[in-house]
């Protein structure tokens, strides 16, 4: 009989956080050994839980909540989320602008089905969170990567992505703060990329769901502030700097000139009704968590938990021969190099596993963040400290077992 086969949609798509790495953890598990997962920003295993008052509104929405809400979201929510970017600076915003979804990754999906047609191009970082690259291979599109340098902090250069763009480049992604790397872009770069798509009348798509989470002073500039010409999609929502992913509730809020892209938004809007509605208790949560101060801010300064284990997981990883890293300015992860001339990797997710079976510990390889170089590793902040030492501890005894003196 006929072989079934997967769809040639898939070729090239990868999502290495959730891929071979995480299978070969997973068969570890069955054959009875214990896996510190360090490959997902996931914090609620961590012991980070939802405020007492999220879990209070949902099970207040519940009788309300039994049926789809509109394909935007409920009411209230969305009103929450207007209210909270206009509160920013942002101009002429009302709830018609924003749609909710099952989490920020939803969003994509949908953005970019409605926005790509075969062949188009969409300019997206080196490294970037994988789902953004996969995202535009299966709409159709082609993911051009613009480079980041980490000798600069991982920053990107304006002018070697505008070097990029072509007449097949429908739109460019801005990640900010970064994911993996943790870098946060100043005020003029932000507003460098929003002049930079309004020259070329590009879709500029902010994902700044790590907004937030922030360090030593590092300021989180929005890039719908800049943008009026064309169009500016921000996505965020509450699975990180409110430590609630399992809840699915993001948000996607449209600015900027509406009325060039009203084509692209009727397409959006038909996406959306076709998978009716999101989540319709965790929306309930929404106005609850962006009405009050969010103990993020505390947990992010000195003496506070996720900046504690930030400074220790960074200091003890560079303490490894061969192995450096950029301190990250935001976010929850490490993206430390390890020395080619010390640790010559051909095949990064071979590596990782290898890594994996020795320690098990299981992190994410920098390949799977479409890095060309096959040198990084990505891992999480999110275990207390004495964990994170014990992790680094079993990594920094396997490298000093396969490190080229």
């Amino acid at each position: 009989m006929r072989q079934i086969t997967q769809s040639s949609k898939l070729a090239g798509v990868r999502y290495d956080v959730r891929g071979p790495i995480l299978q070969e953890a997973e068969r570890l598990e069955r054959a009875g050994q214990s896996i510190l997962k360090l490959n997902i920003g996931n914090p609620a295993p961590f012991g980070f839980e939802a405020p007492p008052e999220y879990i209070e509104a949902i099970e207040r929405a519940l009788p309300i909540a039994q049926g789809y809400s509109d394909s935007r979201g409920v009411p209230v929510a969305r009103e929450a989320v207007a209210r909270f970017y206009s509160e920013l600076g942002l101009a002429n915003i009302s709830p018609d602008d924003v749609l909710l979804g099952n989490g920020v990754s939803e969003l994509i999906s949908l953005v970019l089905q409605a926005l790509i047609s075969p062949g188009d191009e969409i300019l997206v970082p080196a490294p970037d969170y994988p789902l953004w690259t996969a995202q535009v291979t299966l709409s159709g599109g082609r993911a051009v990567h613009y480079p980041c340098d980490e000798a600069n902090g991982w920053m990107p250069d304006l002018a070697a992505i505008e070097a990029l763009v072509t007449d097949r480049t429908k739109g460019i992604v801005l990640i900010n703060p970064n994911n993996p790397t943790g870098a946060v872009y100043s005020a003029d770069l932000v507003k460098g990329f929003a002049a930079l798509a309004e020259r070329h009348g590009l879709v500029l798509m902010a994902d700044e769901i790590y907004d937030r989470i922030l360090y030593e002073g590092a300021a989180h500039e929005h890039a719908a502030l800049h943008v009026t010409e064309t169009l500016c999609l921000t996505f965020g929502g509450l699975s990180k700097a409110q430590r609630v992913a399992g809840y699915r509730a993001g948000w996607l809020v449209a600015s900027g000139n509406r009325e060039r892209a009203s084509d692209f938004l009727e397409g959006l809007t038909l996406l959306a009704n076709m998978r009716m509605c999101s989540n319709v208790p965790a929306q309930y949560a929404i106005p609850v968590a962006l009405s009050g101060e969010s103990s993020i801010d505390a947990m992010c300064a000195p003496g506070g938990r996720l900046r504690e284990q930030r400074d220790i997981a960074h200091r003890l990883l560079t303490e490894i021969e061969g192995v450096d890293c950029v301190l990250p300015g935001g976010a929850m992860y490490l993206f430390p190099r390890l020395n080619p001339e010390r640790y010559p990797i051909d095949d990064d997710q071979h590596f990782v596993i290898e890594l994996l079976r020795a320690t098990n510990v299981l992190v994410t390889n920098g390949r799977g963040f479409n890095l060309p170089t096959p040198d990084h590793l990505r891992f999480v902040t999110l275990p207390e400290v004495s964990v994170l030492t014990e992790a680094i501890g079993r990594i920094a005894g396997y490298l000093d077992s396969v490190r080229i003196d």
